[in-house]
C-alpha cells in the first residue's frame, strides 16, 4: 500500500525549507533519525510514496489531538521520487543533512486546518515537530485525496457545462489519479495566470486566435526536468493550440532557435503528413519569444528537438 510520511518545518527553517522545495530535496542530519527512531520510517519510503511538509504551525508542546483544530501556514504536498540516500553535496546554507530523499512538488496550500488534513495527519505533524522534524509515516493517502476532491471546473472553460460535477478521488487507492488532479492543480493556476481573464488568445506557434478552450499553458522546458521554480515562472509558460502545435511541440517535431522563428527536426519525417503539419509553422516567429523565455527554448531544442 501507497505511504503518506508527514514532516513539520519550524518557522526558522523557512529557508532551508525553500531551498529543499526547489531543489526537490529533503534531508535530516544521521542523529535526528536514531534520536527519534526515525530512520526505519524514512527507509520504507519508496518510489511513488507521498510526503507533507508543514510549516509553521501552533504551540507542540500539547497533549495527544491538541493540532486537530490547529492552522498551518503552509502545507506542501510532495511525492518520492528518489529512496532514501546518502550525499554530502552542500545544499543548504546551515547544515550538510546527508541523509536525504528526492521529491516532486505536487501542491502548495496555504493555511491548512487540522480538520482539513484529519486527526491522524495532523497528529503526525505534531508528533514530527516534537521529534525534530523526523518523518511519522501511515498507510494511505486518505489525508491527500482531501486537496484533489471536489475540484471544480475551470471557469474560463467554456466547453465545460455550469453544472460539471467535481472530480473525486477514492481514498483507499488510485494514487494515479490523485497526482494527476493535483499536476491539474498546478496548471489551472498557471493557465489563470497567463490568460488573465481573456475568453480568446493568440497560440504563440501558429498565431490563431482562438477560444481559450483551445490554449494550453505548455511548459517550455518539461515540467518533469525543471525545479519548481523554473516550472512556476511564467517565462518558462508559453500559449499553445490544441489544434496541433502543443503536440508538435511537446515532442520536438518543431523547436524554436535562438533567434525566436520555428523551426522543423528531423523527427518529424517520420512519415509525411507529419511532415506536412509540422512544416506548416516552418519560419514563423514565435509571438511570446523574449531574452527571459530564450533559455528555454534553448533547452527544449537541445534536449527534446536534437
Amino acid at each position: 500500500m501507497t505511504k503518506t510520511a508527514y514532516i513539520y518545518v519550524p518557522a526558522p527553517s523557512r529557508r532551508n525549507l525553500e531551498i529543499g522545495i526547489n531543489r526537490g530535496l529533503w534531508g535530516w542530519h544521521r542523529n535526528t533519525l536514531d534520536r527519534a527512531t526515525g530512520r526505519a520510517d524514512v527507509q520504507s519510503l519508496q518510489n511513488g510514496d507521498f510526503l507533507v511538509l508543514a510549516h509553521v504551525g501552533p504551540q507542540a508542546r500539547v497533549p495527544a489531538g491538541g493540532w486537530s483544530n490547529a492552522t498551518l501556514k503552509r502545507v506542501f504536498i510532495t511525492q518520492i521520487t528518489r529512496p532514501h540516500f546518502e550525499d554530502s553535496t552542500p545544499v543548504w546554507p546551515d547544515d550538510v543533512y546527508p541523509e536525504r530523499i528526492g521529491i516532486d512538488v505536487l501542491d502548495e496550500e496555504t493555511n491548512v486546518t487540522g480538520h482539513t488534513l484529519g486527526s491522524e495527519a495532523a497528529e503526525a505533524l505534531r508528533l514530527s515537530a516534537n521529534k525534530q522534524g523526523s518523518a511519522l509515516v501511515l498507510p494511505g493517502t486518505a489525508a491527500l485525496a482531501q486537496f484533489a476532491t471536489g475540484l471544480p471546473a475551470e471557469p474560463d472553460d467554456e466547453s465545460a457545462p455550469a453544472s460539471a460535477a467535481p472530480e473525486t478521488i477514492n481514498h483507499d487507492g488510485a494514487d494515479s489519479a490523485l497526482v494527476q488532479v493535483l499536476a491539474r492543480r498546478e496548471q489551472t493556476k498557471l493557465r489563470k495566470a497567463m490568460l488573465n481573464g481573456a475568453t480568446t488568445f493568440t497560440c504563440a506557434l501558429c498565431g490563431r486566435h482562438l477560444p481559450v478552450r483551445f490554449i494550453r499553458a505548455a511548459h517550455i522546458k518539461r515540467r518533469s526536468a525543471a525545479t519548481r521554480e523554473e516550472r512556476l515562472k511564467t517565462a518558462n509558460i508559453m500559449p499553445a493550440c490544441l489544434l496541433g502545435c502543443d503536440e508538435l511541440f511537446e515532442h520536438g517535431y518543431v523547436y524554436v532557435t535562438a533567434g525566436g522563428t520555428i523551426a522543423v527536426s528531423d523527427k518529424a519525417n517520420t512519415t509525411p503528413h507529419l511532415a506536412e503539419a509540422a512544416k506548416t509553422l516552418d519560419g514563423n516567429h514565435v509571438a511570446d519569444w523574449s531574452d527571459h523565455r530564450a533559455p528555454f527554448y534553448a533547452w527544449h531544442r537541445d534536449n527534446i528537438a536534437s
